[in-house]
């Protein structure tokens, strides 16, 4: 097969300045008075539990932009869940503390971890003896250093090891080997965050902590210290900062929000998180059919559709988006709807929805694009 010349063409016909409206659409929007408002909200909150840190997951916005305004405003660092997400934060954006929440397998993504330990402080999830020692013999071997997390299984039967004694060999392995460090653990359970429920994402962390807990008295047991305790996220994240056991939280959706976590209710059990929509999908209204329907050029490659559609923006409750294949969706009814219209589309999913779009365009209060952002680490993961 014979290749031609690649042609390079403009893919974003807006610049900066421009009215978003006037934009081709499909495209991804922050608006940016609505994100600082999640920031300096969420800053604000950490006030209550100083011995608490923020580390905001990165891979909810994939953005080294929006990551060092959280570590201006005063996070600790960010998480990453996979190696590329990691590379991009810190070879794009040199950040300087990365905690990689996930297991990463394999000589050759090792290597590649030791290389980021070269350059920024790195920590990273660890649940098995031959991932451990492939990390200190890589380690050793170009004179870097790593902080081990022990990933513990609070429930999720995702990563991690039982609760309790079983962290005890692990822990003394690392404390073995030379350039890994035993930091402490991880109490992660992910499916906690979207429990509609305040009151029963509230007892389902108090039974997450209490399984962490177990996990501490058993290395405390064994004269290990456990001075690092992460976990928590943008649906639970008060509960664990308010157990006075974890040293650290890790929420990431809360910069965007989604009509996911949009459903969450908080304690008075309304629909009120404190925190605000600023990612939007901007689409255009390509065809109508009466009433009945009217279709948009958002489908499945503009709009994750894993955790349940989006909505429509300001129709939320008269309007259903429903899939209409790759690239349409089909809204009923059709409220008065006119073709060529821009509507406004919240995602269902922010994170796997930000990894269908290669840029963001940040929006100011009066729909003028203010500045097109990269999503620096848009990939499927490795």
């Amino acid at each position: 097969m014979d290749f031609g010349p690649i042609e390079w063409r403009p893919k974003f016909a807006t610049k900066q300045g421009e009215n978003a409206l006037c934009a081709p659409t499909p495209f991804l929007a922050i608006k940016e008075e609505e994100m600082m408002k999640n920031m300096n909200k969420m800053m604000e909150l950490m006030k209550q539990w100083p011995n608490v840190d923020l580390r905001p997951h990165f891979k909810a916005h994939k953005s080294v932009d929006i990551a060092k305004q959280q570590i201006k405003l005063g996070a600790v660092g960010i998480c990453c869940q996979t190696l590329t997400e990691a590379e991009s934060a810190v070879y794009g954006g040199s950040i300087e503390d990365v905690f990689i929440s996930n297991e990463v397998i394999g000589v050759g993504k090792v290597k590649r971890v030791v290389q980021l330990a070269l350059k920024s402080k790195i920590s990273i999830c660890v649940d098995n003896e031959e991932n451990i020692k492939d990390l200190s013999q890589l380690a050793k071997e170009s004179n870097a250093n790593l902080d081990l997390v022990i990933e513990v299984n609070v429930g999720q039967d995702r990563c991690g090891i039982k609760p309790g004694a079983d962290v005890v060999p692990l822990a003394k392995l690392v404390e073995s080997l030379p350039n890994v460090h035993f930091k402490g653990i991880q109490a992660y359970h992910g499916w906690n965050q979207h429990v509609r429920s305040a009151a029963e994402r509230k007892e389902r962390t108090n039974t997450v902590a209490g399984l962490a807990q177990k996990t501490v008295e058993c290395l405390q047991s064994a004269n290990i210290k456990c001075p690092y305790i992460t976990g928590g996220g943008t649906g639970t994240f008060p509960y664990e900062a308010g157990t006075g056991l974890f040293t650290e939280i890790q929420p990431g959706s809360y910069v965007f929000m989604d009509a996911d976590y949009n459903r969450n209710l908080n304690e008075k059990e309304t629909f009120y998180s404190g925190f605000v929509q600023s990612l939007f999908i901007y689409t255009t209204v390509q065809s109508i059919t009466g009433d009945e329907r009217a279709v948009v050029d958002s489908g499945m490659k503009a709009a994750s559709l894993d955790s349940g559609p989006p909505l429509v923006a300001g129709k939320e409750d008269s309007v259903i988006y429903h899939s209409g294949g790759d690239e349409h969706g089909i809204l009923r009814p059709n409220d008065g709807f006119k073709v060529g219209q821009v509507i406004q589309l919240i995602p269902g999913h922010c994170d796997p929805t930000v990894n269908l779009h290669d840029v963001y365009y940040l929006i100011d209060g009066n729909e003028k694009v203010k500045a097109i952002l990269p999503v620096n680490a848009r990939d499927a993961g490795v």
